[in-house]
């Protein structure tokens, strides 16, 4: 219970007895309350515009921005780091797939899908055109609830199968599959990530989108599909890992494994919160046998790092900065592959009450990626803090040259995105037509 300093003491009287509480259970502020959601209103203010952080235009970089998105998933796994990457291509995946005649269904699950959702009206108009359509719906999304509700009965309405969760447990895997006729055969597409389908806060939240039409990943999505709607048993996949029953088990086998390998090891976890006391005790045992361990943890963080004798060899860092950090991503040096991604943070909620999926990324091109961007926030000294072993935060301070890993990306990405449109034949003239404009 949030109460002001000062507050009428018969009042908390009043609201304790009513809502159970006693006065543990009361949090005092004096000015500004804890709920900071509040804020968004100040943010929003035009007239106070030139307080906020300079607005960055995601990208659509090649081949994605001429090429239809099923054909370059076809020819390669297409790996997209938001906000720096644009969601479009998210977007059109769910689109194109509804247009196209030789599109036999759609699937996918909707956890935060916001308030006006170009995906959900692709779904309606793919199911319009006579595509099965099925999508699961979480109601139990905080905060969302209504949202939810109301896109549901919208697509319930349009004929679309609509599943409203798993008794007793959370849905918050991310995941799409499209399946299309090919001759006589039908093939799987699917978009695996760590954040939500939702246009608006994927240009400020980062997240990674993964895009595969690999066999084996589209029997495991048809797997977890079936199990969401009942026709199947099936709670364990091959390819991906399904929590409550895989997830946890594969990430302290991969932690024990890495361990093994001594002052060689190095683990990379980057999530929201850290709570899963297993995990911890994993990492705790792997640091003692000389495994160099970075936590990239912008949330609740249960691990003590650099206790001598238990944590030394572990770092716990969080990236508080322009972006908000919301993707999970699990590095390990020594495993076959490299480097997986979840949408399941490390606590026992995801990884015991939830159905969670992780991805192993298995295109050495695309791990090398996601490694260089775990290297880049590792060596961010603008936006870092290091937790200490008393469980306070210090500022890491730049040495020498200030790193920022947001206006890094920033700048990569846009020199790339220019440099191509450089390169296109109508550059010039559509440079003269923006300038005319401008003056």
């Amino acid at each position: 219970l949030e109460l002001i300093e000062g507050a009428d003491k018969k009042l908390i009287k009043f609201l304790l007895s009513h809502l159970n509480l006693d006065d543990k259970d009361i949090y005092s502020y004096k000015s500004l309350a804890l709920n900071l959601g509040g804020l968004w209103q100040i943010v929003g203010d035009k007239t106070l515009s030139h307080l906020v952080l300079p607005t960055f235009n995601p990208k659509i970089l090649p081949p994605l921005d001429t090429e239809n998105i099923f054909t370059s998933i076809e020819k390669q796994d297409v790996l997209l780091y938001h906000p720096f990457d644009s969601f479009e291509p998210v977007i059109q995946f769910i689109k194109q797939a509804a247009l196209d005649p030789d599109t036999v269904a759609i699937r996918m699950t909707l956890y935060r899908a916001g308030q006006k959702s170009p995906i959900v009206k692709a779904l309606i108009d793919a199911v319009q055109d006579g595509k099965q359509v099925m999508v699961l719906v979480e109601l139990k999304a905080r905060f969302d609830e209504e949202n939810n509700l109301r896109w549901a009965k919208a697509l319930e309405d349009a004929g679309v199968h609509v599943v409203y969760g798993i008794p007793g447990l959370k849905v918050h895997a991310k995941i799409a599959q499209v399946i299309k006729r090919q001759g006589n055969k039908l093939k799987s597409y699917v978009h695996l990530a760590t954040g939500n389908y939702n246009a608006s806060t994927a240009k400020i939240y980062t997240d990674m989108s993964y895009f595969t039409c690999k066999e084996a990943f589209g029997t495991d999505a048809t797997h977890f599909f079936h199990f969401l709607t009942g026709f199947s048993t099936h709670t364990k996949l091959d390819t991906l890992f399904m929590s409550p029953k895989q997830i946890k088990p594969k990430l302290i086998r991969l932690i024990e494994k890495e361990a093994k390998f001594g002052k060689e090891g190095h683990i990379i976890l980057k999530t929201n919160s850290l709570v899963d006391m297993d995990i911890i005790k994993s990492l705790y045992l792997a640091s003692q046998n000389g495994c160099k361990i970075n936590l990239i943890v912008r949330g609740i963080c249960c691990l003590k790092p650099k206790i001598k004798g238990i944590s030394d060899n572990i770092t716990v860092s969080s990236v508080i900065g322009k972006y908000l950090e919301h993707a999970r991503i699990y590095f390990f040096k020594h495993d076959k592959v490299k480097c997986y991604i979840s949408s399941a943070d490390l606590m026992p909620r995801n990884l015991v009450r939830r159905i969670e999926l992780m991805t192993p990324i298995l295109e050495d091109i695309h791990s090398q990626k996601i490694e260089q961007i775990l290297m880049l926030q590792l060596a961010d000294n603008s936006l870092r803090w290091e937790l200490q072993t008393d469980g306070s935060y210090t500022k890491v301070l730049p040495l020498g040259k200030t790193v920022n890993n947001h206006c890094v990306l920033e700048e990569y990405v846009s020199k790339i995105h220019d440099k191509t449109k450089k390169e296109t034949p109508d550059y010039v003239s559509r440079l003269a037509n923006r300038i005319l404009k401008e003056s």
